[in-house]
């Protein structure tokens, strides 16, 4: 039910151009919804039914699962004629700030179980009901109307729906404009009923089957206006093609449209009604709905699975996808999946590396990252821990564990080495942002971090006791790097720990920088670095640290803001907001480690201290889910109160860390038995 009549010569008399400006505070209309295919495609839009950013889209396409996505149905335009009025079912804004028409006033009211409905009032007795969903079997979305009301007030009335399909055909990080190579031809079924576009030669078919009539109509709509990309300092304006308009007798019943890019069937309304049934039953099948919520980014790469690292524009992160998948899939018992996963990416291991991305396009992939594969070794020891790996299974993510650390400890790309004169782990070059404070705007790498950071140093070691415990030849590997650890990362003046030793290699220099990344010296790992339960006093010190300078209702800030690189807003231009990307923004992922941590130092047994826990720490997360990306959780959030959502709306590592904490919260071991 998106889009809406265009702005120019054509725009349709007598109907009402509602400026921004207006009483009505439109922004509430703002949050997102989500529905994903499973093969890294997707529907996303806003509650108020205004596409606000280039990617939102009816039929959002992954041409190579998950990567090559096109953008191919941006949304539609629809209407109801009744009693010679018309009635508008969607709104759309268009540059330089209007919306038209104006379907606040009638709007009544919106969910998204079991998936995204509006209801919009008509008249006093009438009532339309919107509904959209995607079919994960199939990756068509499916679009449904129907009146409700009073039955003869239906039945002596006649009602028209009329759906225009607005289509771009695109790379979903473009932008689509009035040119004349658009083909608007059209394939039309025998009874009119169905329609098949193909706006550019290299793109798939776009099929549209229905129950209702097509008539061929080629327009164009200009100059739509996505205000998020605004925002974010990129182009902001839109045209979009219209090759025809739907047309539906309401009063025979409901409406239906599905879009695909597969063969249509040729009963729309009971196609529909059959994807209905079987989409409602696996969505009901899932424990919570944040168990439903996780299931969107899990999808298919080659015969495996992976992770997207979140919606609407990343791709499969080697990191994000290691980190994710032990709240997403292992604590929550979907273990075949996170195996297909870890032995998905075991395959393309080099020189003792995993990748951290592959690119939108091609498989080549991309080892820039020091942590990526210390984060795969932390997945296959949560994994394995449930007892659910064959023996093949086991042999083969235990070899691919061997690989890194061989590789790790003899030297691979980027300088990364283990050090001879401590054991710990050097890594970095200048221009390569290898940790996961990765921001980088042309050469310009905005914390380097380059020498022994903090939380490698605890993957490092938690890596090699991992592997101990099959291999003893790591056991003093990891002895060495942990006394190491505890002479060189201590800060006698507060007993918590530098950021950075040995900071761009210069022996002895230190950045005294009060970051998150020390908490994984106590939580978010399988092995603390500190004896704990003997009250070690560092241990106190850096949570009281990270608490004092860090901690915020939606995770933990990057930085310290009586630091002056700390940067509150998180906005503006990609340089602006790259700058403050980790100088002080906040990440709800990090309250995963730091929950936890705060559970060790405080004692994890007592169900008290896991209430409170869950009262102090979780619960915004929770009122979160109502926000930003609905039913989940955002990529980071400004510094600064009132720590406005900002980023991707859908966080895989943000929603997968608190999967993570609540099994822990309720008293169960982190991996799933």
């Amino acid at each position: 039910m998106y889009g809406c009549a265009k702005i120019d010569d054509k725009a349709h008399p007598g109907e009402l151009m509602t400026r921004i400006d207006t009483p009505f505070d439109i922004t509430l209309l703002e949050e997102e919804w989500l529905e994903a295919d499973g093969f890294g495609g997707f529907a996303s839009g806003t509650v108020g039914t205004l596409r606000t950013r280039r990617y939102h889209a009816l039929l959002l396409a992954a041409t190579r699962a998950p990567g090559g996505r096109v953008v191919l149905v941006n949304g539609v335009e629809a209407w109801l004629e009744a009693n010679g009025a018309r009635y508008p079912a969607s709104m759309q804004r268009y540059a330089p700030d209007l919306v038209y028409p104006d379907l606040t006033p009638t709007l009544l009211a919106f969910d998204t179980t079991p998936w995204p409905t509006w209801r919009i009032r008509i008249d006093a007795s009438t009532t339309l009901v919107a509904e959209l969903f995607v079919s994960k079997a199939t990756c068509e979305t499916v679009l449904r109307w129907q009146l409700e009301g009073d039955t003869a007030s239906l039945a002596s009335s006649a009602f028209t729906l009329k759906v225009r399909p607005l289509l771009s055909g695109r790379d979903y990080h473009a932008l689509h404009h009035e040119n004349p190579a658009f083909d608007f031809n059209a394939q039309v079924s025998a009874d009119a009923s169905g329609a098949s576009w193909q706006p550019y030669g290299d793109l798939p078919v776009v099929h549209a089957v229905t129950n209702g009539t097509y008539a061929h109509a080629p327009d164009w709509y200009r100059n739509f206006c996505y205000v998020r990309e605004r925002e974010r300092g990129l182009d902001f304006s839109e045209d979009l093609a219209t090759p025809g308009v739907f047309s539906f007798d309401l009063s025979q019943g409901s409406a239906v449209m599905i879009l695909s890019t597969s063969t249509p069937p040729t009963a729309a309304a009971a196609h529909a009604t059959a994807l209905a049934q079987t989409e409602l039953q696996r969505r009901n099948a899932f424990p919570s709905l944040l168990q439903r919520s996780a299931d969107a980014y899990v999808v298919a790469r080659n015969q495996g699975r992976t992770i997207l690292a979140g919606f609407p524009w990343f791709t499969d992160w080697g990191r994000d996808t290691f980190i994710a998948m032990r709240g997403l899939l292992i604590a929550t018992g979907r273990l075949d999946e996170a195996e297909a996963i870890l032995l998905e990416w075991s395959g393309v291991l080099s020189e003792g590396m995993l990748p951290n991305r592959f690119p939108d396009y091609g498989d080549t992939p991309e080892y820039n990252s020091v942590d990526a594969s210390l984060w795969f070794i932390v997945a296959v020891h949560d994994y394995l821990a449930t007892a659910h790996a064959s023996t093949a299974t086991q042999t083969r993510l235990r070899a691919a564990v061997e690989a890194i650390l061989m590789g790790y400890t003899h030297g691979t790309r980027f300088n990364i080495k283990a050090s001879v004169a401590d054991g710990l782990l050097d890594s970095g070059v200048p221009g390569v942002q290898l940790t996961w404070m990765d921001a980088k705007v042309g050469d310009w790498v905005v914390t380097p971090r380059i020498g022994k950071p903090v939380e490698v140093q605890a993957l490092w070691i938690n890596a090699l006791r991992i592997a101990s415990a099959w291999n003893a030849q790591w056991a003093p590997a990891a002895e060495r790097a942990l006394q190491s650890f505890h002479t060189r990362f201590i800060d006698r003046d507060t007993q918590a720990l530098f950021d950075n030793v040995d900071a761009d290699f210069e022996p002895g220099k230190l950045d005294r920088s009060i970051r998150p990344n020390q908490i994984f010296a106590l939580g978010g790992l399988p092995f603390p670095l500190f004896d704990i339960e003997k009250g070690s006093a560092t241990a106190q010190a850096i949570l009281d640290q990270v608490e004092a300078h860090l901690l915020t209702p939606l995770g933990l800030r990057t930085l310290a803001p009586s630091d002056p690189a700390y940067r509150g807003h998180y906005g503006g231009t990609p340089l602006e907001r790259d700058g403050a990307y980790h100088q002080g923004t906040v990440w709800p992922w990090l309250l995963g480690p730091f929950v936890e941590a705060w559970l060790r130092v405080h004692g994890a047994s007592t169900a008290d201290v896991r209430e409170e826990a869950r009262t102090r720490f979780l619960e915004p997360l929770h009122a979160h889910l109502n926000d930003a990306g609905l039913d989940h959780l955002s990529e980071i959030a400004d510094g600064d109160a009132p720590h406005a959502a900002a980023g991707t709306p859908f966080q895989a590592w943000s929603l997968g860390e608190l999967l993570r904490v609540e099994r822990l919260l309720a008293g169960l071991p982190p991996a799933f038995d």
